[in-house]
């Protein structure tokens, strides 16, 4: 048998997950990441524990499975994107925390960006709107605020990284610097149809070239790690973005098909083949996970607060003592009893990018519950996601694509049978979850795979896809409609100066 290792780092925890070559699970680690919160809208992680951290479940991930890194044919990396390292390339020290991709503090750079007009050309090379979500302006206010990091950048001392890139450095003993396209292409320095750094943008932000990584594919070689952290070399063969992998781990290789992780946020991604559609309803375009030369695109939304809402029941109004309690507290009621939830806690994102709004419960009573409450911030995963979808549609409608067949799941919240019920009728397509729902490590193995060996072809692994359940919507269209133009007003009511 041969076996793949998978390292998914993500915003609260990170993984890694032993795959053998048929995409089953061998076995898995996971340590939680802690938050850490400087200031109001900061979000920020230790680069030290980010490694040490991930680490720790590589070595516990390969002891579980009773194998040695000989066992081991290569090591897929996926990450949270967006969030910023910079380090000293001598020392290896990062120079601050990271930077978040849920981090605000980038928003007045941004809005200085809109009101000088550099808007649409970002757009036309990035494929993203301007928002402190992305790296760029993470980068500059490291650059400006860290004592002496302006210097140490014109002299070439320091390295920029997503966090790919800082476990790569970490991995191969600070021997390779480089990220794939996917992530790069979350950067808001990338030219995505060129598949290069963009000069002019980098001037724009006075981001220095030399800080930059190496692109290459999402499918490639990156080196080797150190022999000493794993007991042994083991190839690196695949990076990729955590919500570029899960679409390539949904065995998504073609224009039209489209998945949604629910996470801490939930991100939709339809994949447009080799075609780089411009969204006209408040989508992104970015790079799809390559396995070669050639540029593939996918349209994204993006929504900030998805799994996150139960956590904050959890932690903030200690509704539930565990997450997975609140299925059975949303069940308890037939419905929400006319309660909106918008959980804008950091803005909302597509289709709607208020950086500015914050959360709101509408439709209160005195008969309203804690179970109303929490029925209410479940279904508003699934309101937001269908916001998404319903934007993607058009989309797809104006560039003469064929609508949506199904949509495949995945994500830590997509075992709650509530909610993907729900979210099938919402949408009044099949929504899908597949055998394995860890599909952005899936992914990663399936790209460290592919450029190994293990797999010949994209074809191959759609072969390896199975489907666990299909929610097929039960919801009379009408009333579906009428649900959703009641999120549409509780949006207005929440985004209203």
């Amino acid at each position: 048998m041969t076996y793949l290792l998978a390292l998914d780092q993500g915003t609260s925890s990170s993984r890694s997950i032993v795959f053998d070559e048929h995409g089953s699970i061998v076995a898995q680690a996971q340590h939680e990441l802690p938050q850490i919160y400087p200031q109001h809208g900061w979000v920020e992680h230790d680069p030290v524990q980010i490694w040490n951290g991930q680490l720790a479940t590589a070595r516990e991930a390969l002891a579980k499975a009773k194998l040695r890194a000989c066992d081991i044919r290569a090591i897929g990396i996926t990450n949270q994107r967006e969030t910023t390292l910079v380090w000293n390339r001598q020392s290896g020290a990062p120079i601050h925390n990271a930077i978040v991709w849920q981090d605000r503090r980038g928003e007045p750079l941004c809005a200085q960006l809109r009101a000088q007009g550099h808007g649409p050309m970002i757009r036309s090379r990035t494929g993203l709107l301007v928002d402190s979500y992305f790296s760029a302006t993470k980068i500059r206010w490291l650059l400006d605020q860290v004592p002496g990091a302006r210097e140490q950048a014109r002299r070439g001392e320091l390295a920029f990284g997503t966090v790919d890139s800082w476990l790569l450095w970490q991995l191969t003993g600070g021997k390779v610097h480089a990220t794939d396209v996917s992530n790069a292409s979350r950067t808001m320095l990338f030219d995505i149809r060129r598949n290069q750094w963009d000069d002019e943008l980098l001037a724009l932000l006075d981001v220095p070239r030399s800080m930059l990584p190496q692109v290459l594919p999402s499918s490639a070689q990156y080196g080797a790690t150190d022999a000493a952290l794993l007991g042994g070399a083991i190839p690196i063969g695949g990076v990729a973005g955590d919500q570029q992998s899960a679409l390539f781990g949904q065995a998504c290789f073609h224009a039209g098909m489209a998945k949604n992780t629910y996470g801490t946020g939930c991100f939709m991604l339809m994949h447009t083949g080799a075609s780089f559609q411009e969204s006209a309803n408040g989508l992104l375009t970015t790079s799809a996970a390559q396995t070669g030369a050639q540029a593939s695109f996918a349209i994204e939304g993006s929504v900030f607060v998805g799994g996150a809402v139960v956590q904050w029941l959890r932690d903030g109004l200690h509704a539930i003592r565990g997450s997975g309690e609140v299925q059975a507290l949303a069940a308890s009621v037939p419905d929400t009893g006319g309660v909106m939830l918008v959980p804008a806690f950091t803005g909302l994102g597509a289709p709607y990018w208020q950086p500015d709004a914050r959360g709101t419960i509408t439709g209160l009573t005195r008969g309203t519950t804690m179970a109303h409450i929490a029925r209410a911030a479940l279904e508003s995963i699934a309101y937001q996601s269908a916001a998404l979808l319903l934007a993607m549609s058009r989309d797809a409608a104006a560039a003469g694509g064929a609508p949506l067949a199904e949509l495949r799941v995945d994500g830590g919240a997509c075992v709650n049978d509530l909610l993907m019920q729900f979210q099938a009728d919402l949408l009044g397509i099949p929504v899908v979850r597949p055998a394995v729902i860890e599909t952005t490590a899936l992914g990663a193995a399936y790209l460290a795979g592919l450029s190994s060996g293990v797999y010949s072809s994209c074809e191959e692994l759609s072969g390896l896809w199975q489907a666990e359940r299909r929610f097929l919507p039960g919801l009379d269209r009408t009333r579906a409609g009428e649900l959703m133009a009641r999120w549409d007003h509780a949006v207005r009511q929440t985004i209203a100066p």
